[in-house]
């Protein structure tokens, strides 16, 4: 038999978020909890079809729209809904336009565009990504050709964050070095710097003239849309170039639709205007224009004052059912005697926690109690119920 260009193609490690889903699904198991997936789940353990989400689609079918082609950069009503909420209606990036934003395939395909655009105009690109960060930031930037590095970031011995270090790790960076953020909600830690810590990371940025790079996919999932815009406004303030990925697949329960965006922030309208045509250009050497379903309903409710109302609504219940869960998960360890205080875990913001369980332990827990989370400790905060809580905090309480 000849032999295969094949031949040379080792087989590629599984996913290991994904993978632990998929071994939750074939566990057989009656009692068993997914904390490993990062997805927003009711009280029921059910994915949401959001209320606003059901009256726009029913609008959209009762339209009769053909199904044509978008733009390249996307819906425009969509692209300027995405400026007013993360900058602010009233921003002056908004008004004086020297921000281009391009809807991508959802915030993971808005930090491959705006990493494949960076590596053409940086020479011996380098980025780097918080200790630790969502593991794709480094695969996505390393796909593009940067040399990733990292910055101090969590503290396991406070379970804060180590924001001296991290200061002083940014500080030491050469000009024009990709500095990854997560805007809020920080993942997988869910631990948040506070106004005034991001105030002085902008200030390092400015002064050593770094590129920020904000990722923000839980807007509104940590103290709200505005509050959790925080990070992103000052930047904007500062006046210098950046760039912001933000995703609507948590925040509008449209995981399936991958839509979100890529907004870049220049010095004035005529340079967003270049950036915008090489945004366009490298979209279309990728996937050549953007996928049409999620981007109508996400842009028909950002720009419809009633059924952003009701978004809010539904964003608030979201957002509050978390909280409820983080403080039920914490209660109930207390009242166990769980050897350990997991009062921080009120203290974090969004869907994630890191739960400080070593990898031991995380193993014990999917063996003998079918409790699934992330070898690192990260648990899905948001997969939590009234129903499965208190089994997941007996669970938590015996392997410790």
């Amino acid at each position: 038999m000849n032999s295969s260009i094949f031949d040379v193609v080792e087989m590629a490690p599984d996913d290991p978020i994904l993978g632990l889903n998929e071994a939750f699904k074939t566990d057989p198991r009656e009692k068993k909890v997914n904390l490993s997936i990062g997805v927003y789940c009711t009280e029921e353990g059910k994915v949401p079809l959001l209320n606003v989400v059901k009256e726009t689609e029913k609008r959209l079918a009762e339209s009769g729209e053909p199904h044509t082609y978008l733009p390249i950069s996307g819906i425009p009503a969509f692209n300027s809904g995405v400026q007013k909420l993360i900058f602010g209606a009233g921003s002056e990036v908004v008004k004086s336009k020297r921000a281009c934003t391009v809807q991508s395939l959802g915030g993971t395909g808005a930090l491959k565009v705006g990493a494949d655009f960076l590596s053409t105009i940086l020479k011996d690109p380098e980025a780097v990504v918080s200790a630790p960060t969502w593991q794709n930031h480094v695969a996505i930037f390393e796909s593009a050709g940067f040399k990733v590095g990292t910055y101090p970031y969590y503290d396991k011995q406070t379970g804060g964050v180590d924001f001296p270090a991290m200061l002083t790790s940014l500080q030491g960076l050469k000009k024009d070095t990709v500095v990854i953020l997560h805007a809020c909600c920080h993942n997988p830690t869910g631990v948040d710097l506070t106004q005034e810590q991001w105030a002085q990371v902008v200030d390092v940025c400015k002064e050593k003239q770094l590129i920020p790079f904000l990722d923000i996919a839980y807007q509104g999932f940590g103290n709200g849309l505005d509050e959790d815009a925080g990070a992103i406004r000052q930047f904007a303030d500062a006046g210098i170039p950046f760039f912001v990925s933000n995703s609507f697949s948590k925040s509008f329960s449209l995981y399936g639709e991958r839509i979100g965006a890529l907004t870049v922030v220049c010095h004035n309208e005529e340079e967003a205007k270049r950036v915008a045509s090489k945004l366009k250009a490298v979209i279309r050497a990728n996937y050549s224009n953007p996928p049409a379903h999620g981007a109508k309903i996400v842009s028909t409710v950002l720009n419809d004052p009633e059924l952003l109302a009701q978004w809010h609504a539904d964003l608030k219940e979201m957002r509050e059912r978390i909280k409820e869960m983080r403080h039920a998960l914490a209660s109930a360890l207390k009242e166990k005697g769980a050897k350990v205080d997991f009062s921080f875990i009120e203290d974090q913001n969004g869907m994630f926690s890191f739960s400080r369980l070593t990898p031991e332990q995380v193993q014990r827990l999917k063996d003998e109690f079918g409790v699934y989370a992330v070898k690192s400790g990260r648990i899905c905060v948001a997969s939590l119920n009234k129903a499965n809580v208190d089994y997941t905090a007996e669970a938590i309480k015996e392997v410790l």
